[in-house]
């Protein structure tokens, strides 16, 4: 694959876009594009696989949507066929693609149709009717494109254009062999154009299936804007729930999202923070299309302050102005992260704050994390009453100003908690009586001048 060194360009006028592409351009006041457009366009344009390395936010939507709107509008394709199949991991990014679409093409003309899962019959039907009028492009996600292939609702045989956004997210969610399994459909010639925030040796496995002498596109993996705050506390897992209660009342935010690593953890924040009086909805996969729409909707318009979610929203989100991030979790990957606290950098709300929660277990993550952003995150000091724990082995820089060394938490050797309901509730009246004992044992301590020291 050959690597395309990226190109200054002042405008948008020297990629030989088709006109109508420029004049919405022109009207959504887009001047200036971004390295990945700068490097993208012009190979896409001649008919080069592309495979692209870009995060969200850098306008690599544009840098697939504009060249081949350009192509549709020359002409030379057919009206009545299936000309681009974009294929994206969520029903959200396949949304968000939609619009942009909608908006580019409205000098163009050209049709698209989002077709993705998680939906009700009705909404089934619509997409097969739409199918059946024929579309220019078709933004899918894999497992419902597959859905309509076997039904042979869709014919694919003139298809020109194969775009895979966010390939490695897809792939993580298992949809390596639905990607080949539509590849082998499309005509020998497809040109085909992937585009991955990240480039792990999957991704070079199914460049090979996918993808003929390639154009290899490098952006460099941005870090978080410097505008963001962020900082971390070290805690002990079941006191988490609690904090995060404090964390919420102290920042009292418009508009926060606080990450979880599963759904269950979602629905349980969920349950604790409605009974605590918060205006806060969940975000996961157990919730069908239409209430998706809603809670985002209503995250937009300020009717609801706070989402609890898992990553499902950490990319492919449109909503600005985000004051708050909670990593209630910390993420796997150290790029997962940057994408989380991303979203309080958008709009007019660039200093938003970004807040990761530690527990023992976690702290390697949390070290890798610090070690890919090149520096170390602002370690907060806990509210009075909360037992912080020890974190040598993290850093020792910018620690906490609390006063002396913290003791070492106790292994817990309790009987673990049967799942149900009342879990939640359980886990705030321990909190409660563990602060009791831990301020008895310190105020013990101190009056025996014992100096316990972490590790």
């Amino acid at each position: 694959m050959d690597i395309k060194d990226i190109q200054e360009f002042e405008d948008f006028y020297h990629f030989g876009l088709d006109d109508r592409v420029l004049d919405g351009l022109d009207a959504m006041g887009f001047r200036q594009p971004s390295p990945v457009q700068a490097a993208a366009i012009p190979s896409i344009l001649e008919g080069k696989d592309v495979i692209a390395c870009a995060q969200t936010g850098t306008g690599k939507t544009a840098a697939f949507v504009l060249p081949v709107l350009s192509e549709l509008a020359s002409g030379e394709y057919p009206e009545e066929y299936v000309n681009a199949v974009i294929m994206a991991p969520t029903r959200e990014l396949a949304q968000q693609i939609d619009r942009q679409i909608d908006a580019f093409s409205y000098f163009v003309g050209a049709s698209a149709v989002p077709i993705y899962g998680g939906t009700g019959g009705i909404e089934w039907e619509q997409q097969k009717r739409a199918l059946k009028m024929g579309a220019d492009m078709i933004i899918a996600t894999p497992g419902r494109l597959l859905s309509h292939i076997n039904l042979n609702i869709v014919d694919l045989s003139r298809v020109s254009f194969f775009v895979l956004d966010e390939a490695d997210r897809m792939l993580d969610m298992g949809f390596f062999e639905d990607i080949v399994e539509v590849y082998k459909l499309l005509p020998r010639d497809v040109q085909t154009i992937m585009f991955s925030a990240t480039m792990p040796d999957k991704i070079r496995k199914l460049a090979k299936q996918i993808t003929k002498d390639a154009v290899e596109v490098n952006i460099a993996i941005s870090r978080p804007p410097e505008s963001i705050d962020q900082s971390v506390y070290f805690c002990g897992e079941e006191e988490k729930l609690a904090l995060l209660m404090d964390i919420f009342k102290e920042k009292n935010p418009s508009k926060a999202i606080a990450f979880f690593g599963s759904k269950d953890r979602v629905k349980q924040a969920h349950r604790l923070l409605r009974s605590n009086g918060f205006e806060v909805a969940e975000m996961h996969s157990d919730l069908d299309q239409e209430r998706r729409n809603e809670v985002m909707l209503n995250f937009k318009n300020g009717r609801t302050h706070i989402i609890v979610a898992t990553d499902i929203i950490s990319r492919g989100i449109d909503v600005d102005d985000i004051q708050l991030i909670v990593n209630y979790d910390v993420p796997s990957d150290p790029e997962d992260y940057v994408h989380r606290i991303g979203r309080t950098s958008r709009g007019t709300n660039l200093g938003g704050s970004a807040i990761t929660l530690v527990n023992n277990k976690d702290k390697g993550r949390f070290i890798d994390i610090e070690k890919f952003l090149g520096y170390n995150v602002q370690r907060n000091e806990l509210p009075e009453g909360f037992t912080e724990l020890a974190t040598s082995g993290v850093s020792d820089e910018k620690r906490s100003t609390g006063k002396g060394h913290r003791p070492h938490r106790r292994k817990n050797n309790r009987p673990n908690r049967q799942k149900g309901e009342g879990r939640v509730e359980d886990q705030l009246g321990q909190n409660t009586h563990r602060k009791k004992r831990y301020n008895k044992k310190k105020k013990s301590k101190e009056q025996n001048g014992n100096n316990v020291q972490s590790n």
